[in-house]
């Protein structure tokens, strides 16, 4: 049931863009997010309608559609099918998809959306580290043995139990979106007693179970604060769009500007642009705490992507981060 909802859901992205995408003029973007409080800077994009600002103030009315997809598979087909123009997920996902489209579309990463923590939670007392997993325990992930979090996962296996053995946890990995996941942890009861957790849903967990703890968290495993999620699109639309895309790049900085300068306020667009239902002091909290680095700067994605290349997840060894990311990017400073 879940697949076929999830092939109902890009069914109708694909349709609701393909006219759109088959006949692309300069003016029009399609921009794919997912769910949580790590697309800050798209929630501020869209509230300060700051795409439609930059392009006037090239002389140009662009025309901005949203759209909301749990998970890096459907992203990075809708993005390949043309349904799309700009789609969201973790670096992982990104890297995958520039290393298998180099020299046909070309996918690289146009801004990062932040250095926020990932952590691996779990209810279940005898899970202490990774070495305490079994085949009885199950971990939900977004995307199950591609996304963020299994990717990430996988690394830690690999210096754990050996490159051999990377894809260890991926037979007890289940793909389920972050919301339905924090609530079975919290339930207690199902079989899905482990989850790797983006914020706020390990807020909620970790505050509403006694039981549920910190296994471990991704800075500790890249080695310090690093980016979660990236933008990225095709060769073709940065350069057949390039007043588009600079007012896009553009409206981006300029949102994370504004968080930095006043995160109340990014807080209250959060809440009002997602219609969340948290409650507006927790929100403030993750958007205040200094873990959580709202910036377009990438962090750390360098890590992923010699890594994956070492695993054989990607068969391009990129030379430097500016590899994989639009020129742009290059102003910000990066790794």
């Amino acid at each position: 049931m879940r697949r076929s909802l999830k092939r109902t859901i890009l069914a109708g992205v694909t349709a609701l863009f393909a006219l759109q995408g088959a006949a692309h003029a300069e003016g029009r973007i399609s921009i794919a997010q997912q769910f949580g409080i790590g697309y800050l800077i798209l929630d501020v994009v869209r509230d300060q309608q700051l795409i439609e600002k930059h392009g006037k103030q090239q002389g140009l009315d662009i025309a901005v559609d949203w759209a909301s997809i749990s998970g890096s598979t459907g992203m990075n087909e809708a993005l390949l099918a043309g349904a799309l123009d700009v789609v969201s997920a973790g670096v992982p996902p990104m890297l995958t998809l520039w290393d298998r489209t180099r020299g046909r579309q070309n996918v690289k990463a146009v801004a990062a959306l932040g250095s926020l923590p990932n952590y691996l939670l779990s209810n279940n007392p005898a899970v202490k580290t990774l070495k305490d997993l079994s085949e009885k325990d199950r971990i939900a992930v977004p995307a199950a043995g591609v996304g963020f979090q299994s990717r990430t996962l996988q690394i830690e296996t690999a210096r754990v139990f050996g490159k051999d053995d990377f894809k260890r946890f991926d037979n007890i990995s289940v793909s389920l979106p972050h919301p339905e996941a924090t609530a079975a942890l919290i339930a207690g009861g199902s079989e899905i007693n482990t989850h790797f957790s983006s914020a706020p849903f390990y807020y909620q967990a970790l505050a509403a179970n006694k039981n549920i703890h910190k296994v471990i968290g991704s800075y500790e495993i890249l080695g310090g604060p690093a980016t979660f999620n990236v933008l990225y699109t095709t060769q073709k639309f940065h350069d057949e769009n390039p007043k588009t895309y600079k007012a896009f790049y553009a409206a981006l900085v300029e949102a994370a500007q504004l968080i930095q300068a006043d995160k109340a306020k990014a807080a209250d667009i959060f809440i009002r642009v997602q219609k969340s239902k948290l409650a507006p002091e927790l929100v403030r909290r993750i958007v205040e705490d200094p873990e959580n680095d709202f910036t377009v700067s990438p962090h750390r994605t360098f890590v992923y992507a010699d890594e994956l290349y070492k695993l054989g997840v990607i068969k391009n060894k990129a030379a430097s981060w500016k590899d994989y990311f639009f020129e742009e990017a290059y102003a910000q400073p990066g790794s």
